[in-house]
């Protein structure tokens, strides 16, 4: 389907990219300027559900922008009206509920920057699509930049196409250690009793076992969550194809909390991680946010991220299968 409805007309916004002939992100605004209220977008989405989607799926990212989007409550609505199932969260970034489906985005300090990734890329049930919405637009900074994983893989390929074929093979394996309660101070500092939903060790234990990892539990209070294997890439269906770059080998590598290595225990060259950052780096769309912009992003096919911003940034978050 090409952009054949009424009820919404295609904009534009600074930063967008042409990539593979598609328009990243697809902007929809009000097809005329008195039909920018939420009720005209929640009737626009009901009545054009099938279109939408194909459009997400066609371009990876759709951001509505000129509506009148004011806050949790407009924003659930829009969620809802999609129709899709919600996913709950498991993850190691700091997070509250608001309403409903709605969750802060990561809450950890503004200063840093948190590295691209597919949303629970590690655990077995992952969200089909990550849905934001600016309530409080940054006065600098603070964009949500996001990158076409197919478009990692081949460059991966075209510069270490004997090291993708190895991981491939062997797969990567991650470990991840998490304070006992919550660290507001760190975009990773979600404790795992927050983060498994209970305090009791052997119930926490039966759940991480559920999600596919493995655990240590540490004299400090904290456990080491170990995952593996895990794949390189992924094919999804009705993705031409293209193997996506599905892992956090970049984000979680050598890090102070964590590490990323091949599942047999060989390390993963230095090199190879710091080029691998550059290209996704080199392959990142972003945008300036603005008041009520509600983007819709396709997990199975971008990864995203946050750059670091001045106060105040309010972004909200939903996650559907």
């Amino acid at each position: 389907m090409e952009y054949n409805c009424k009820e919404f007309k295609v904009g534009k916004c600074e930063g967008e990219k042409l990539v593979d002939g598609e328009t990243l992100p697809l902007v929809l605004t009000p097809p005329v300027p008195s039909k920018n209220g939420i009720e005209s977008l929640l009737v626009a989405l009901k009545n054009n559900k099938e279109w939408f989607e194909e459009m997400l799926v066609k371009n990876s990212a759709v951001l509505f922008r000129g509506f009148d989007v004011k806050n949790a409550v407009d924003f659930n609505d829009i969620v809802e009206t999609c129709d899709w199932e919600d996913i709950r969260y498991m993850g190691p970034a700091p997070r509250t509920h608001i309403h409903k489906r709605i969750w802060t985005a990561n809450e950890g300090p503004l200063s840093e920057f948190i590295y691209y990734h597919h949303e629970m890329v590690l655990i077995k049930e992952f969200p089909k699509a990550v849905i934001l919405f600016c309530e409080i637009p940054p006065p600098e900074g603070g964009e949500t930049p996001f990158v076409p994983s197919f478009k990692v893989t081949e460059r991966m390929m075209e510069e270490f196409p004997e090291f993708v074929e190895e991981v491939e093979a062997k797969g990567l394996k991650y470990t991840f250690t998490a304070l006992s309660n919550d660290n507001t101070t760190s975009m990773r500092g979600r404790g795992w009793q927050d983060a498994l939903g209970t305090p009791d060790k052997e119930e926490a234990e039966r759940r991480a076992r559920a999600l596919g990892m493995d655990v240590e539990w540490l004299e400090n209070g904290g456990v080491k969550t170990i995952l593996g294997p895990r794949a390189l890439t992924k094919v999804f269906e009705g993705r031409k194809g293209r193997r996506m770059w599905f892992n956090t080998m970049v984000g979680m590598h050598g890090k102070e909390l964590s590490s990323a290595m091949m599942a047999d225990g060989t390390e993963i060259p230095e090199n190879i991680v710091k080029r691998c950052e550059e290209i996704i780096e080199d392959e990142s769309i972003q945008f300036k946010w603005e008041k009520g912009d509600v983007l819709f992003l396709d997990n199975y096919a971008t990864l995203h991220g946050r750059r670091p911003s001045l106060a105040p940034r309010r972004v909200l978050v939903a996650t559907c299968k």
